[in-house]
Protein backbone atom coordinates (compact mmCIF):
# COMPACT_ATOMS: atom_id res chain seq x y z
CA UNK A 1 0.00 0.00 0.00
CA UNK A 2 1.34 3.37 -1.06
CA UNK A 3 -0.15 6.07 0.64
CA UNK A 4 0.64 10.14 -0.01
CA UNK A 5 -0.85 13.31 1.51
CA UNK A 6 -0.64 16.44 0.92
CA UNK A 7 3.06 16.92 -0.68
CA UNK A 8 4.87 20.04 -1.44
CA UNK A 9 8.34 20.68 -2.64
CA UNK A 10 9.62 24.27 -4.05
CA UNK A 11 12.83 25.00 -5.59
CA UNK A 12 14.98 28.23 -5.12
CA UNK A 13 15.28 30.40 -8.27
CA UNK A 14 18.60 31.11 -9.13
CA UNK A 15 18.63 33.33 -11.90
CA UNK A 16 14.81 34.59 -12.85
CA UNK A 17 16.24 36.12 -15.46
CA UNK A 18 16.71 32.76 -17.06
CA UNK A 19 13.06 32.15 -16.80
CA UNK A 20 11.02 31.66 -19.94
CA UNK A 21 8.03 33.96 -20.50
CA UNK A 22 5.71 30.80 -20.23
CA UNK A 23 7.61 30.02 -16.50
CA UNK A 24 7.47 33.60 -15.54
CA UNK A 25 3.37 33.03 -15.95
CA UNK A 26 3.20 29.79 -13.92
CA UNK A 27 1.22 30.42 -10.83
CA UNK A 28 3.80 28.43 -8.98
CA UNK A 29 6.35 30.86 -9.26
CA UNK A 30 5.95 33.18 -6.00
CA UNK A 31 8.98 35.43 -5.53
CA UNK A 32 12.00 33.71 -5.57
CA UNK A 33 10.32 30.32 -5.20
CA UNK A 34 8.74 27.98 -7.95
CA UNK A 35 6.84 25.50 -6.42
CA UNK A 36 6.70 22.40 -8.24
CA UNK A 37 4.32 20.46 -5.84
CA UNK A 38 2.02 22.27 -3.47
CA UNK A 39 -0.79 19.82 -2.87
CA UNK A 40 -0.77 15.81 -4.06
CA UNK A 41 -2.07 13.17 -2.72
CA UNK A 42 -2.68 9.70 -4.16
CA UNK A 43 -3.12 5.98 -2.73
CA UNK A 44 -2.51 2.35 -4.15
CA UNK A 45 -3.39 -0.91 -2.44
CA UNK A 46 -1.84 -4.03 -3.20
CA UNK A 47 -2.54 -5.35 -6.60
CA UNK A 48 -3.46 -1.70 -7.97
CA UNK A 49 -1.92 -0.40 -10.55
CA UNK A 50 -2.10 3.76 -11.01
CA UNK A 51 -1.67 5.94 -13.60
CA UNK A 52 0.00 9.16 -13.14
CA UNK A 53 -0.90 12.17 -15.34
CA UNK A 54 -0.83 15.34 -16.06
CA UNK A 55 0.43 18.20 -18.63
CA UNK A 56 3.99 18.34 -19.23
CA UNK A 57 5.80 20.46 -15.85
CA UNK A 58 2.65 19.06 -13.78
CA UNK A 59 4.68 18.55 -10.91
CA UNK A 60 4.35 14.24 -11.72
CA UNK A 61 8.28 13.38 -11.86
CA UNK A 62 9.18 15.43 -8.07
CA UNK A 63 6.28 13.86 -7.04
CA UNK A 64 7.77 10.26 -8.36
CA UNK A 65 11.12 11.25 -6.90
CA UNK A 66 9.74 12.44 -3.29
CA UNK A 67 7.73 8.98 -3.66
CA UNK A 68 11.36 7.61 -4.02
CA UNK A 69 13.13 9.36 -1.46
CA UNK A 70 15.64 10.71 -4.32
CA UNK A 71 13.75 14.64 -2.82
CA UNK A 72 12.93 15.35 0.61
CA UNK A 73 9.24 17.18 0.81
CA UNK A 74 9.03 19.97 2.14
CA UNK A 75 5.76 19.13 3.46
CA UNK A 76 2.92 16.02 3.22
CA UNK A 77 3.87 11.99 4.18
CA UNK A 78 4.57 9.26 2.23
CA UNK A 79 3.94 5.35 3.91
CA UNK A 80 4.81 2.53 2.00
CA UNK A 81 3.15 -0.60 3.43
CA UNK A 82 2.99 1.33 6.78
CA UNK A 83 6.78 2.73 7.13
CA UNK A 84 6.94 6.36 6.98
CA UNK A 85 9.70 6.80 3.99
CA UNK A 86 10.79 10.64 5.19
CA UNK A 87 11.14 9.38 8.75
CA UNK A 88 13.24 5.50 7.81
CA UNK A 89 14.12 6.58 4.04
CA UNK A 90 16.74 3.82 4.01
CA UNK A 91 14.41 1.09 5.07
CA UNK A 92 11.98 2.04 2.58
CA UNK A 93 14.66 1.99 -0.58
CA UNK A 94 14.76 -1.72 0.12
CA UNK A 95 11.01 -2.05 -0.90
CA UNK A 96 10.96 0.65 -3.48
CA UNK A 97 11.62 -0.23 -6.80
CA UNK A 98 12.32 3.41 -8.85
CA UNK A 99 12.82 4.09 -12.58
CA UNK A 100 13.59 7.63 -13.42
CA UNK A 101 13.28 9.48 -16.30
CA UNK A 102 17.04 8.70 -17.63
CA UNK A 103 17.91 5.08 -17.66
CA UNK A 104 21.73 6.51 -15.86
CA UNK A 105 22.94 2.99 -17.54
CA UNK A 106 26.92 2.99 -17.36
CA UNK A 107 27.89 2.33 -20.72
CA UNK A 108 30.91 0.49 -20.37
CA UNK A 109 29.28 -2.33 -18.32
CA UNK A 110 27.19 -4.96 -19.74
CA UNK A 111 23.47 -5.25 -19.30
CA UNK A 112 24.18 -8.13 -17.49
CA UNK A 113 26.83 -6.19 -15.35
CA UNK A 114 24.32 -3.13 -15.13
CA UNK A 115 21.64 -5.09 -13.56
CA UNK A 116 24.07 -7.44 -11.25
CA UNK A 117 25.36 -4.13 -9.82
CA UNK A 118 22.39 -2.73 -8.11
CA UNK A 119 21.88 -6.72 -6.53
CA UNK A 120 25.19 -5.92 -5.01
CA UNK A 121 24.08 -2.83 -3.23
CA UNK A 122 21.16 -4.12 -2.17
CA UNK A 123 23.06 -6.98 -0.57
CA UNK A 124 22.00 -9.94 -2.64
CA UNK A 125 24.24 -12.57 -2.90
CA UNK A 126 25.79 -13.91 -5.95
CA UNK A 127 23.16 -17.26 -6.62
CA UNK A 128 20.16 -15.15 -6.39
CA UNK A 129 21.54 -12.17 -8.70
CA UNK A 130 21.92 -14.65 -11.12
CA UNK A 131 18.64 -16.11 -10.67
CA UNK A 132 16.89 -13.06 -10.53
CA UNK A 133 18.49 -11.74 -14.04
CA UNK A 134 17.39 -15.31 -15.37
CA UNK A 135 13.94 -14.59 -14.72
CA UNK A 136 13.90 -11.00 -15.65
CA UNK A 137 15.71 -12.02 -19.04
CA UNK A 138 12.69 -13.87 -19.89
CA UNK A 139 10.08 -12.02 -18.51
CA UNK A 140 11.82 -8.53 -20.65
CA UNK A 141 12.78 -10.02 -23.50
CA UNK A 142 16.80 -9.57 -22.54
CA UNK A 143 19.07 -12.73 -23.76
CA UNK A 144 19.55 -11.31 -27.12
CA UNK A 145 21.63 -8.27 -25.67
CA UNK A 146 22.07 -9.30 -22.04
CA UNK A 147 25.59 -9.41 -22.47
CA UNK A 148 26.57 -6.55 -24.44
CA UNK A 149 28.20 -3.39 -23.51
CA UNK A 150 24.94 -0.79 -22.79
CA UNK A 151 26.61 2.03 -24.92
CA UNK A 152 25.80 0.61 -28.14
CA UNK A 153 22.02 -0.13 -26.65
CA UNK A 154 19.11 0.79 -28.30
CA UNK A 155 16.31 2.90 -26.96
CA UNK A 156 14.27 -0.01 -25.85
CA UNK A 157 17.31 -2.05 -24.96
CA UNK A 158 18.33 0.59 -22.53
CA UNK A 159 14.85 0.97 -20.89
CA UNK A 160 14.49 -2.55 -20.30
CA UNK A 161 17.27 -3.21 -19.01
CA UNK A 162 16.77 -0.53 -16.44
CA UNK A 163 13.39 -1.66 -15.77
CA UNK A 164 15.20 -5.13 -14.76
CA UNK A 165 17.87 -3.44 -12.66
CA UNK A 166 15.00 -1.20 -10.85
CA UNK A 167 13.32 -4.45 -9.83
CA UNK A 168 16.63 -6.69 -9.61
CA UNK A 169 15.59 -6.97 -5.92
CA UNK A 170 12.29 -7.85 -5.42
CA UNK A 171 10.25 -4.86 -4.05
CA UNK A 172 7.22 -4.33 -2.55
CA UNK A 173 6.67 -1.70 -4.79
CA UNK A 174 7.21 -0.60 -8.16
CA UNK A 175 7.26 3.37 -9.71
CA UNK A 176 8.14 3.98 -13.05
CA UNK A 177 8.24 7.63 -14.69
CA UNK A 178 7.03 7.23 -17.92
CA UNK A 179 8.27 3.61 -18.66
CA UNK A 180 7.14 3.78 -22.47
CA UNK A 181 8.49 6.75 -23.94
CA UNK A 182 10.40 6.05 -26.92
CA UNK A 183 9.75 3.13 -27.30
CA UNK A 184 8.66 0.63 -30.18
CA UNK A 185 5.17 -1.24 -30.82
CA UNK A 186 6.49 -4.77 -29.62
CA UNK A 187 9.12 -3.09 -26.95
CA UNK A 188 6.24 -0.68 -25.24
CA UNK A 189 4.26 -4.39 -24.86
CA UNK A 190 6.97 -5.87 -23.45
CA UNK A 191 6.90 -3.11 -20.32
CA UNK A 192 3.20 -3.65 -20.27
CA UNK A 193 3.19 -7.08 -20.20
CA UNK A 194 5.58 -6.84 -17.64
CA UNK A 195 3.37 -4.49 -15.55
CA UNK A 196 0.64 -6.87 -15.86
CA UNK A 197 2.87 -9.47 -14.35
CA UNK A 198 3.48 -7.08 -11.18
CA UNK A 199 0.18 -6.62 -11.05
CA UNK A 200 -1.13 -10.48 -10.84
CA UNK A 201 1.80 -10.48 -7.87
CA UNK A 202 -0.08 -8.14 -5.87
CA UNK A 203 2.50 -5.52 -6.34
CA UNK A 204 1.07 -1.63 -6.13
CA UNK A 205 2.74 -0.01 -9.41
CA UNK A 206 2.67 3.88 -9.80
CA UNK A 207 3.03 4.69 -13.68
CA UNK A 208 3.67 8.32 -15.37
CA UNK A 209 2.36 7.98 -18.76
CA UNK A 210 1.14 10.24 -21.69
CA UNK A 211 -0.56 7.69 -23.22
CA UNK A 212 -4.08 7.21 -22.10
CA UNK A 213 -4.41 3.82 -24.15
CA UNK A 214 -1.87 1.88 -21.42
CA UNK A 215 -3.97 3.63 -18.56
CA UNK A 216 -7.42 2.38 -20.21
CA UNK A 217 -5.45 -1.37 -20.36
CA UNK A 218 -3.62 -1.53 -17.16
CA UNK A 219 -4.63 1.13 -14.63
CA UNK A 220 -7.00 0.62 -11.81
CA UNK A 221 -6.68 3.90 -10.65
CA UNK A 222 -6.14 7.33 -12.07
CA UNK A 223 -4.22 10.41 -10.44
CA UNK A 224 -4.25 13.81 -12.64
CA UNK A 225 -1.80 16.38 -11.68
CA UNK A 226 -2.01 20.25 -12.52
CA UNK A 227 -0.25 22.73 -11.68
CA UNK A 228 1.12 20.81 -8.59
CA UNK A 229 -1.81 20.15 -7.23
CA UNK A 230 -4.15 16.68 -7.21
CA UNK A 231 -7.19 17.69 -9.37
CA UNK A 232 -8.46 14.29 -9.85
CA UNK A 233 -7.70 11.05 -7.60
CA UNK A 234 -10.51 8.41 -7.97
CA UNK A 235 -10.64 4.74 -9.65
CA UNK A 236 -10.67 4.47 -13.61
CA UNK A 237 -14.50 3.70 -13.64
CA UNK A 238 -15.19 7.62 -11.85
CA UNK A 239 -12.45 8.97 -14.20
CA UNK A 240 -14.34 7.36 -17.90
CA UNK A 241 -17.31 8.76 -16.60
CA UNK A 242 -16.23 12.32 -16.53
CA UNK A 243 -16.86 12.03 -19.96
CA UNK A 244 -17.97 8.57 -21.49
CA UNK A 245 -16.73 9.85 -24.94
CA UNK A 246 -13.01 9.39 -25.06
CA UNK A 247 -10.80 9.32 -22.54
CA UNK A 248 -9.11 12.17 -23.91
CA UNK A 249 -11.97 14.17 -23.24
CA UNK A 250 -11.76 12.43 -19.49
CA UNK A 251 -8.47 13.85 -19.05
CA UNK A 252 -9.55 17.32 -19.92
CA UNK A 253 -12.64 17.52 -18.42
CA UNK A 254 -10.67 16.83 -15.32
CA UNK A 255 -8.24 19.62 -15.69
CA UNK A 256 -11.58 22.03 -16.35
CA UNK A 257 -10.28 22.06 -19.61
CA UNK A 258 -12.84 22.00 -22.96
CA UNK A 259 -12.08 19.49 -25.68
Amino acid sequence: MIEISQLAKKFTIENPKKLSEQEKKDPRLKGKFFHSVQDVSLNCASGEVLGLLGPNGAGKTTTLRMLSTALKPDTGSITINGVDVLKKPVLARQKIGFLSGSTGLYGRLTGRENIAYFGQLHNMSKARIEERIQSLADLLDLHSFLDRRCENFSTGMKQKTAIARAVIHSPEVVILDEPTTGLDIMAAQTVLNFIRGLKEQGIPVIFSTHHLEEVSELCDRVTIVNHGRTVFNDDIATFRALSPGSMSSAFLSALGTEA
